[in-house]
């Protein structure tokens, strides 16, 4: 029987530890714990959840808050958030040096050829730039998308026998010269901006990264239509880092950001001009910090999350700790919600380390979070 049916029938939970580390060297495991009870549970009897006390323990071993309640959707967020593309046939992509050649040959190539923005560009290279380039004939017909001899001759030879022998009738009925998802609402939401944010769907970093627009997003990046440097502190900030581990899924180790599971339910503030001026700082910053060591994303928040590296021992990791640290403190400023005190410092979430605020802050601040996201919710429906 699992732990649901378990609550389900009236067993409470007093005490969980939802993942650590098993004592001996010599394996590589970890474990949960759980203790409980069928029996009457006193008021005054404290539940512990990863040594903090909480209201209630649910079956998933964390914090239930003080309120029971799902997170809903919330009308303010529809139409920013999106999955990119799913181009579905690796015969669409193409190296940058073919792109040029094609376009060299026939400038109205450029239609139908744009850089392709993937995970590991975003978060692995230090310019967050394409390595590949990708085939994209949009919404055109199979006539119109003839009219580009040379992307369509290979999506011809590439694509096509590829789609036509799937297993999927669906896909083999499809447009073959189509992508699978074009993110048609993506697309529209992005018009007119010349930047927007994005962050790697399956990642243990998952922060917002200013990249132009132009170019062709994998479904492996969430893309968020907006150039506001107060919603890059925002979805920077420890508070929408800890709702995605929280509402979000996960692969493995590493949580996938799900926009419908996060963002669209994300009970945002409006930014102060204090978040604009620090999200721009935290681009500004962090921009020329990777430039300069030649890293990505990745490799300096691994640096930034590493309890290893000490106050005092690499300047740019102490200054990327400060700027998120500020960051959050005025993120709770913008709630209402200054009298939580954060305590910075390395903690651990659903088996994920970080630089972050502390267990007791996480515990409050998410359900304060999600308190607000029922009361807006109450509010639309009423």
């Amino acid at each position: 029987m699992g732990l649901d049916a378990m609550v389900a029938g009236g067993f409470t939970l007093t005490r969980a530890i939802q993942s650590r580390s098993w004592p001996a060297e010599s394996a590589n495991l970890e474990f949960s714990a759980v203790w409980g009870t069928r029996g009457r549970v006193a008021s005054d009897v404290k539940k512990i959840s990863d040594g903090v006390a909480v209201a209630r323990i649910s079956p998933l071993l964390e914090p239930a808050g003080a309120i029971d309640w799902t997170p809903v959707p919330l009308a303010e967020n529809k139409g920013i958030a999106f999955q990119g593309t799913n181009v579905r046939g690796l015969g669409f992509t193409i190296d940058p040096a073919e792109a040029a050649d094609w376009i060299n040959a026939d400038p109205s190539n450029r239609d139908v050829v744009f850089p392709y923005l993937g995970g590991t560009d975003l978060y692995g290279s230090p310019t967050a730039t394409a390595s590949r380039w990708v085939i994209d004939f949009n919404d055109r017909s199979e006539e119109q998308s003839s009219r580009y001899t040379l992307p369509f001759q290979r999506a011809v030879a590439k694509v096509k026998p590829e789609r036509l022998r799937n297993s999927d009738q669906a896909v083999r009925e499809y447009p073959w010269w189509r992508f699978w998802r074009p993110a048609s609402a993506m697309r529209a939401a992005l018009s007119g901006l010349v930047e927007v944010l994005a962050l790697v769907q399956t990642s243990k970093t998952q922060l917002p990264i200013r990249v132009p627009t132009g170019q062709v997003f994998s479904h492996k990046l969430v893309v968020f239509a907006t150039d506001d440097y107060g919603h890059q502190a925002l979805l920077s900030s420890s508070l929408h880092q800890l709702w995605a581990q929280r509402y979000g899924s996960s692969m493995r180790l590493d949580p996938v950001y799900t926009p419908s599971d996060v963002f669209d339910t994300f009970p945002r503030i409006t930014p102060t001009a204090q978040l604009i001026d620090l999200g721009k700082l935290l681009d500004t910053r962090r921009t020329a910090i990777i430039a300069r060591r030649n890293l990505g994303v990745t490799e300096l928040y691994n640096l930034v999350n590493d309890p290893r590296v000490k106050p005092g021992d690499d300047t740019d990791v102490d200054e990327i700790r400060t700027i998120h640290s500020r960051l959050d403190r005025e993120v709770i400023v913008a709630y209402g919600w200054s009298d939580v005190e954060l305590e910075h410092g390395f903690h651990a979430y659903k088996q994920v380390l970080k630089w972050s605020v502390s267990p007791v802050a996480r515990y409050e601040l998410l359900d304060r979070l999600l308190s607000e996201n029922r009361r807006r919710s109450l509010l639309l429906a009423s």
